[in-house]
């Protein structure tokens, strides 16, 4: 009993991850800024990495994206009655399973800085980032096979392309590192989704 109390008493609460504070032991060398010498850290500093903290272009990208999200799942939710093609229907599916987590993500990422949600897909600048109007969704609606298969990948290829271009000015102004890797992941995935959609374009008969 005596042993286990011992051992007990003797284990210490692990320390968050992240910055650590500085014991009595081997000091340790805080380097400086570009310029400036490096310097010891004093007794009890934590040192180590800090949070990148949360810029406009951060919200932006998130208030930006969810509703552009949102619209490209209104166009997949089309496809199934609409055609027949098996390389449509899969894609579809494929954006839809990759988008609808990203947008819950960004919305709890929201509702952690108090910030409202937006509504529907309103964008303000929706048509500088390649979304679709209420008449080119009317259009898509009507169209049936072929017709249908061609309107969904000129106005999703266009509505990719939007989506890259705010994933690159997130990457260039923002500072948030969620937001960075739920940018270069829209960056890098919905590319190569563009050079599909193309691929596919050109397959269809004419």
């Amino acid at each position: 009993m005596t042993t286990f109390a011992l051992t007990a008493c003797s284990q210490q609460p692990a320390e968050p991850a992240g910055s650590s504070p500085v014991g009595t032991g081997a000091p340790v060398i805080v380097p400086g800024s570009p310029g400036t010498p490096a310097r010891t850290a004093t007794p009890g500093e934590r040192v180590g990495p800090s949070p990148s903290p949360t810029v406009a272009a951060d919200v932006r990208f998130a208030e930006g994206m969810i509703p552009h999200h949102r619209q490209a799942l209104e166009m997949t939710s089309m496809v199934e009655a609409r055609t027949s093609t098996a390389t449509i229907r899969a894609f579809a599916r494929q954006i839809t399973a990759a988008q609808r987590p990203e947008i819950k993500a960004m919305t709890a990422w929201l509702a952690e800085l108090d910030r409202s949600v937006p509504d529907g897909h309103r964008h303000e600048q929706g048509a500088s980032y390649g979304m679709a109007t209420q008449e080119e969704l009317n259009a898509l609606r009507a169209a049936r096979g072929t017709v249908f298969d061609r309107m969904f990948l000129q106005l999703m290829t266009r509505h990719h392309e939007g989506a890259v271009k705010m994933a690159g000015e997130q990457l260039a102004g923002g500072r948030d590192q969620r937001m960075r890797m739920m940018a270069k992941d829209v960056y890098s995935g919905q590319s190569i989704e563009i050079a599909r959609m193309r691929q596919i374009l050109e397959s269809l008969p004419a």
